[in-house]
């Protein structure tokens, strides 16, 4: 609580009984932003026979930093552990409701056990093609010991996926040691092409997991790159796809969702927030636009229910055998909403096949996809054949509704 008033611009307390005695509450400290105003408090309170003299009762002001210090000295447990313990719990929470994994909550306890000021961790989700790389932000806070996790950064990376324990390097020769190779790792593939294109001489871009055992996907020699293997070449000469997402108190997109907006997908939130208040949309990054002043991609929205697209009815005009049992049902709408491409079973032919299939709110339409990722004609799906498949949104609606949103 201490910690708190301190980061929020609170740095006076008064409170009664001393930081010493073994009864001191929280719902006895009052925070004032000046000492003024704390002052006024204390003359108060003694004002009303609750004098500091009287030493049954005696009431006192501090700053937060002073009463932090004595009660360190007079608790068995360093503030250090208590905060760091308390903030540890707070962050683990915000990061298993954001749906990053296990070894990554892992990753920031020990750094926050060591006090690294600001730090990076790496995180990753496999795509339809390819996968997502994740870049987490965490910063210590200048007026407490306490560690905010503000941002995170999502990369397409549309390579074929490492294997478990491979990573990405770049190899070169030791300038200091002749005959001897520096080589320097990379989980994500972004940074590791980043880093070979920066070079001046010989080098390497390779994978795997040592530089013993790679596999070279560039070569520069002098300065010049000379060879990028086949299969490497679209993602080694395609311009990033990057974007920032910030995360407001635990409160943002989920790494799931991220990786999914990442992928031209669209993803529901029921928590947005504008001057009106909390509302409902769908929303979708534009990456036909340019991006904007920070880097990023804006984000068109479709209002729920304004807009027109209810999910659950689109669905009942397929059919999808999952919609038969609610359990299914549920959990088929939660992995639309959260971008995925679930799979489904339905009929073609008189025979069942499986098919995934995505939410588009633009249109307010499904799409439907073999496990190839080639499109099938949703139309032949339909419980009811119908002289105009076109299930799409009014227009009208669309340009009213449809609206830019930094992300």
């Amino acid at each position: 609580m201490l910690e708190d008033a301190q980061d929020i611009g609170l740095p006076y307390v008064v409170f009664e009984m001393h930081p010493t005695d073994m009864q001191l509450q929280p719902h006895q400290f009052q925070f004032f932003d000046t000492l003024g105003e704390a002052l006024d408090e204390w003359k108060a309170k003694a004002g009303l026979n609750y004098l500091s003299a009287w030493e049954g009762y005696p009431v006192y002001y501090r700053h937060v930093d002073q009463l932090l210090d004595e009660l360190k000295q007079v608790n068995k447990l360093s503030k250090e552990e208590i905060m760091n313990y308390n903030n540890l719990e707070t962050l683990k929470g915000e990061l298993t409701k954001l749906r990053f994994s296990d070894k990554t909550i892992a990753a920031m306890q020990q750094q926050m056990e060591k006090g690294v000021p600001e730090f990076y961790l790496n995180d990753k989700i496999k795509g339809t093609r390819g996968q997502v790389d994740l870049t987490l932000h965490f910063k210590q806070s200048g007026q407490s010991e306490n560690y905010y996790f503000n941002k995170f950064e999502a990369t397409l990376n549309t390579a074929k996926p490492l294997e478990e324990g491979q990573k990405y390097m770049v190899i070169s020769p030791n300038p200091n040691a002749a005959g001897k190779n520096l080589v320097k790792p990379f989980e994500h593939m972004h940074e590791a092409i980043s880093f070979f294109k920066e070079q001046k001489g010989d080098s390497v871009l390779a994978a795997g997991k040592d530089a013993a055992h790679k596999t070279e996907l560039a070569k520069m020699e002098k300065g010049k790159i000379n060879y990028v293997a086949k299969e490497f070449q679209v993602p080694f000469r395609s311009p990033a796809r990057t974007q920032t997402f910030y995360i407001d108190r635990g409160k943002g997109f989920t790494a799931e969702q991220g990786a999914n907006l990442m992928q031209g997908r669209a993803v529901y939130r029921d928590d947005l927030v504008n001057a009106a208040g909390e509302y409902k949309a769908w929303i979708k990054l534009d990456m036909d636009s340019p991006k904007d002043r920070y880097q990023n991609y804006t984000a068109n929205q479709y209002h729920v229910p304004s807009y027109g697209f209810d999910l659950e009815k689109v669905l009942d005009k397929f059919q999808i055998k999952e919609l038969n049992d609610p359990a299914k049902k549920a959990a088929l709408v939660e992995s639309l909403q959260n971008g995925n491409r679930p799979a489904i079973t339905t009929v073609k032919d008189g025979q069942e096949i499986k098919l995934n299939i995505e939410a588009v709110p633009r249109y307010g339409q499904i799409n439907m996809f073999q496990d190839n990722g080639k499109p099938e004609k949703r139309e032949q799906f339909l419980k009811e054949p119908s002289l105009n498949t076109n299930l799409n949104v009014g227009k009208a609606k669309e340009k009213e509704q449809e609206q830019g949103l930094s992300v």
